[in-house]
């Protein structure tokens, strides 16, 4: 009988954890840093005072980081001496900043718990504030990730990070292979109710020769972003737009807009008319309640991807060098 408790719970320990986040816990600084939460939030709350694009930046920091070999702070890493191209050398990480802030917290973390805390469990709790901060919900997440100890190249991005022409079908499968349902992926993407989207990223949308790019979005919200986006090489990776009227609210606005036509990505325009995804996108936009509750879950689930934990990785000391 006894065996068969011990059986059963190894089972649900591993279904809550999916796996992949094995070995992460909700307590697992209890005793080797107990209050590595409470110095995390208090070293970021001056920055979102007078940065108000600091938030917005951290969440999609965390995000390209997760998305290409877990949850690893990999993508904190500096080139070395030999200048290979790390993460950050992919064109698909244009636009991402404030790294020195997740270096900047690491170095008050470690003055109080030294060789404890992994640079990537501290990006994951400043994207958690960055979320709460900016009024959305407060995730509670679990810890343990330990860091890479390498460095992959610039290639890795390039590969695994969705393009900005990406449709509804990549988009899913993206995020269903990370663990997520249907309206977790949905919710996820809701993300971009915050911060901006780069002109380069709409340049192939505004200019196609396929009409269909445009279809669905309202003329005048069109005729607004190719004169923010004019055509050419030399201007789009300096201009951007705002992703929807609240950038620095996390709310349900980012779908409030995509059901008016006012999508800025093709992702946000695709899943307002597509069968498998208009419902929830609708769902969204009335019932914000809603949106946190699965962003919430969704978050969690991509904070647990392919993490390193027990043996694996190391824990650097400083979060842009791997020694």
């Amino acid at each position: 009988m006894r065996r068969t408790i011990v059986v059963v719970f190894f089972m649900f320990q591993c279904f809550s954890f999916n796996v992949k986040g094995f070995g992460l816990s909700y307590n697992f600084y209890e005793k080797s840093c107990p209050q590595v939460e409470d110095i995390v939030r208090n070293g970021l709350q001056p920055i979102f005072l007078t940065d108000p694009t600091s938030a917005p930046a951290l969440l999609r920091l965390m995000f390209h980081d997760c998305q290409v070999q877990g949850c690893d702070a990999s993508i904190l890493v500096d080139p070395g001496n030999g200048n290979e191209a790390t993460e950050m050398a992919s064109s698909k990480n244009l636009g991402i900043r404030k790294r020195e802030i997740v270096s900047m917290v690491k170095s008050m973390v470690e003055a109080q718990c030294p060789q404890q805390v992994s640079c990537a469990d501290i990006l994951i709790l400043a994207a958690r504030e960055a979320v709460a901060v900016t009024g959305g919900p407060r995730i509670k997440v679990p810890l343990g990730r330990r860091d890479s100890s390498h460095a992959p190249s610039h290639r890795l991005p390039d590969a695994l990070l969705p393009p900005a022409t990406a449709g509804v079908s990549e988009m899913l499968n993206i995020f269903t292979n990370k663990g997520m349902n249907l309206e977790e992926s949905v919710a996820v993407l809701g993300a971009h109710t915050l911060g901006i989207t780069h002109c380069s990223n709409l340049q192939s949308r505004l200019y196609s020769r396929n009409n269909d790019e445009l279809r669905g979005m309202e003329p005048g919200f069109a005729a607004f972003l190719r004169l923010t986006c004019q055509k050419g090489p030399l201007t789009s990776n300096l201009s951007f737009v705002l992703n929807d009227p609240t950038p620095f609210s996390f709310d349900n606005e980012y779908y409030v807009n995509a059901m008016r036509g006012r999508g800025v990505l093709k992702i946000d325009a695709e899943m307002v008319s597509n069968p498998k995804t208009a419902h929830v996108m609708k769902h969204f936009s009335m019932n914000e309640a809603d949106f946190f509750r699965a962003f919430y879950s969704a978050f969690v689930k991509l904070s647990r991807y392919g993490v390193l934990t027990g043996k694996q990785g190391v824990i650097r000391k400083n979060c842009n060098q791997l020694s």
